[in-house]
């Protein structure tokens, strides 16, 4: 295809002028018109020594070659007359290659700039190469498909505003054929084919690549339809939200410049929260957006006048527009937020409140540094698509509130996907009876017959450091206390006696109330006392000592934290890990068998399981699926240990953790506790379960002082042999894989209230 076309395509292409050559020969022997028939004439004789004119050529320097004669040649299709109003040009067919320009269509690409390369607008290689398939079923095999796409150029103009322009084309004077040799396709082939328009590789087999002959030459005409574009992009970047990714269009600020056809633009948006009476912004769209006048106009004034300024659009919802803000009156300018103009660089601006239903909704700002961008004709402009944007702005709030509800519904309550369907259809049945105009009372969510499996992995000793940091904690706030009383000279004795006596209780017969009793001192007496002395004429040095001390102190509870604080933290970061693992293992478990699933945070992570029929009736559900999340369990919890290993190192406070897995093989039911919002264990029976789980955690080994629990190893209480073999087999699998050591240990459990006769096994994690 030499150099005429970027793209593959199904043509051989030449420019030539014999069809219009031959409409010349006919008008020279049959025109009745003398001086027709002679200009006819002329022309034909100018171009019979130029044989590729009428056979057809590729090589594009030749348009430039014979420039004045296909000049001279067109003319009666150029009319001198239009030159500086039509935007047409000659074109080799379906291709970039131009020439023979009107005067305003050179202007345009001047204006674009000399590196400016004419392209198609929104077409890839695929489509363009069915579409010139399409040209042959047309014109050859004479097929009526209205195949006729809508083509349009994007160019910039002078300031840089992108205009955009509609395609028009005249293809009178080309002519499709096969080339020698090329198979034409049958007519069912051509059904097959235009029955299947996506099928790009079908297309190319039945007309490969350069198998016809396509020549002539296309006269292009072009009208600028940068309005109807930019307002089919707005309404496109309006419509377009996706619902997983609430992302910005970008692009949205260049198409409001081509709207509008200023140059230099800027675009802000802000949404009216009702409840609060306050402009709050799109956070997707910080980037994006600028709000000058709108930050500064509502949001930097008093509250007063925020308020006013809201009711008074409620009642004249007028938008402002600005052409030259140095016509404003002077009383105007000198107001302090006139200020954010100048700053800003704004000359010119619109703002544009958006209501519904006679209720303010959002506001809008349009801002310029270039003077009269904007102007009442501009503002009409908005009209066409109001509409669209009040469209958008419910579309957002709504995929807003449902993304809400998703986060509610997966942070803060307890219903799992997997048992979601059973509310849902009690929540349809409800739903209906409530369209039937019928009463219909919410039955109980329960689940039969399940298998339970219950674990958790502890902070070891949690409770005990955390008393060992508090008294930490306090002992240093006494000792800056006392550095202090001993710098102040008069005032302090009787602070200095209670902490005495606080000190004393705290380090040797510590009461249940005491930490509240020093809390209170301090809150109604000590720190008072302290404050003032800030307030009157100290010393620089007491000054310091006492604004050091002051922050060092935890304002939530007026007493030293810091240790406490590091375990907080230490076990959050814990927490937050080992349950990311979880979760992420979870989903997998998931693809074993629906089940629910739920965990706990505390000092550690504990998990629920519940497996059976109930849970999901459609599938087939069998005893090894029990066995095979067993098997998952274990190995979600050396995973876990793993993890932890990874990362106790850059913990603020060092900690270790004890992993637990509750082996029971009784069936138990689950209800939906309305007034908890969570599942639990349904009837009297089945609370046995319930009260082995929260014993285990501070179960010692029989006859021992020992917990069964211990950090680096994984215990598995259970009830019979049948479990011990099972968990026995788990464990080997993974001690050949080495995420377990080969020292098993075989323990009985010591008879806890109301429960005997429990085993375990417990084992230690690979290093």
């Amino acid at each position: 295809m030499a150099n005429l076309y970027k793209k593959d395509a199904p043509f051989q292409v030449y420019i030539s002028f014999k069809k219009y050559l031959d409409v010349l020969e006919h008008i020279r022997y049959n025109d009745r018109l003398d001086y027709r028939v002679n200009y006819a004439k002329s022309l034909i004789d100018k171009t019979k020594n130029f044989r590729e004119l009428r056979d057809g050529f590729q090589d594009i320097s030749l348009l430039e070659k014979h420039d004045e004669l296909i000049k001279l040649l067109l003319s009666d299709l150029f009319p001198t007359g239009l030159t500086y109003n039509e935007i047409k040009a000659a074109s080799s067919p379906l291709s970039n290659i131009t020439f023979n320009y009107t005067e305003r269509f050179k202007n345009i690409l001047k204006d674009a700039g000399k590196d400016f390369e004419i392209e198609l607008r929104n077409i890839d290689d695929d489509e363009f190469y069915v579409f010139c398939c399409c040209l042959i079923l047309q014109t050859y095999y004479k097929r009526d498909i209205k195949s006729s796409l809508p083509f349009y150029y994007d160019i910039p103009n002078r300031l840089g505003v992108i205009k955009h322009y509609k395609i028009t084309v005249n293809s009178d004077f080309t002519e499709v054929y096969p080339k020698e040799g090329t198979k034409l396709p049958s007519e069912e082939v051509v059904d097959a084919l235009l029955e299947n328009l996506d099928d790009y590789k079908m297309w190319k087999k039945y007309f490969p690549s350069e198998s016809w002959i396509l020549k002539g030459f296309t006269i292009i005409s072009l009208v600028d339809c940068t309005s109807e574009v930019a307002l089919s992009d707005l309404k496109s970047s309006m419509i377009s939200i996706d619902p997983e990714n609430l992302s910005p269009d970008e692009n949205l600020v260049e198409i409001f410049k081509s709207y509008f056809d200023v140059a230099e633009l800027n675009f802000g948006l802000m949404l009216f929260n009702k409840k609060d009476q306050h402009l709050e912004k799109l956070p997707i769209y910080e980037n994006v957006f600028t709000n000058h006048i709108l930050d500064f106009w509502i949001n930097a004034s008093d509250e007063e006048t925020r308020r006013s300024t809201f009711t008074n659009l409620n009642h004249n919802s007028k938008p402002i527009v600005v052409s030259n803000i140095t016509n404003l009156d002077y009383d105007i300018q000198s107001l302090p937020s006139f200020k954010i103009l100048s700053d800003n660089n704004i000359n010119s601006f619109m703002v544009i409140p958006i209501m519904k239903e006679n209720e303010l909704v959002a506001i809008m700002e349009f801002t310029s540094p270039i003077v009269n961008s904007f102007n009442g004709l501009k503002l009409k402009k908005l009209e066409f698509f109001s509409d669209m944007i009040l469209f958008s702005i419910n579309r957002f709030s709504f995929e807003k509130n449902y993304q809400i509800e998703a986060i509610i519904q997966r942070e803060y309550t307890s219903i799992h996907d997997s048992v979601v369907w059973k509310f849902r259809n009690e929540a349809e049945k409800y739903f209906n009876a409530s369209l039937s105009k019928k009463i219909y009372t919410l039955k109980q969510i329960t689940f039969k017959n399940l298998t339970p499996l219950f674990g958790f992995s502890d902070i070891h000793s949690s409770s005990e450091k955390r008393y060992n940091f508090m008294l930490e904690d306090l002992n240093q706030q006494i000792e800056c206390l006392h550095e202090i009383f001993s710098m102040l000279e008069s005032d302090t004795e009787k602070y200095v006696l209670a902490i005495d006596i606080f000190e004393n209780e705290l380090n040797n017969e510590i009461k249940a109330d005491s930490e509240q009793r020093f809390q209170r001192l301090l809150r109604d007496e000590i720190h008072p006392f302290l404050q003032a002395k800030l307030e009157i004429k100290s010393s620089s040095e007491v000054k310091a000592k006492i604004k050091d001390y002051f922050s060092q102190v935890f304002t939530q509870n007026d007493l030293f934290y810091s240790k406490r604080k590091n375990l907080d933290d230490s076990i959050t970061l814990v927490n937050r890990k080992l349950a990311d693992v979880l979760d992420e293992s979870q989903t997998k478990a998931q693809q074993i068998f629906p089940h629910y699933y739920e965990r706990f945070k505390s000092d550690g992570i504990e998990h629920n399981l519940y497996i059976g029929q109930n849970i999901a009736p459609e599938l087939h559900y069998h005893s090894k699926v029990v066995h095979k999340l067993r098997y998952w369990q274990l190995k979600t919890i050396c995973n876990m240990e793993r993890e932890f290993q990874n990362f106790k190192k850059d913990l603020p406070i060092p900690l270790d953790i004890a992993s637990l897995i509750f082996v029971y093989n009784e069936k138990i039911d689950i209800r939906f506790r309305m007034d908890e919002k969570r599942f639990d264990v349904d009837g009297a029976f089945n609370s046995y379960y319930e009260i082995i789980k929260k014993r285990l955690d501070k179960a010692h080994v029989k006859d021992s002082s020992e917990r069964i629990t211990c950090p680096g190893k994984i215990t598995i209480v259970y009830f019979g042999m049948e479990n011990q073999r099972e968990y026995l087999d788990y464990i080997n699998k993974l001690q050949k894989k080495e995420i377990l050591q080969n020292d098993i240990e075989f323990l009985r459990v010591e008879d806890l209230q109301g429960i005997t006769g429990l085993l375990a096994l417990r084992v230690s994690f690979a290093k």
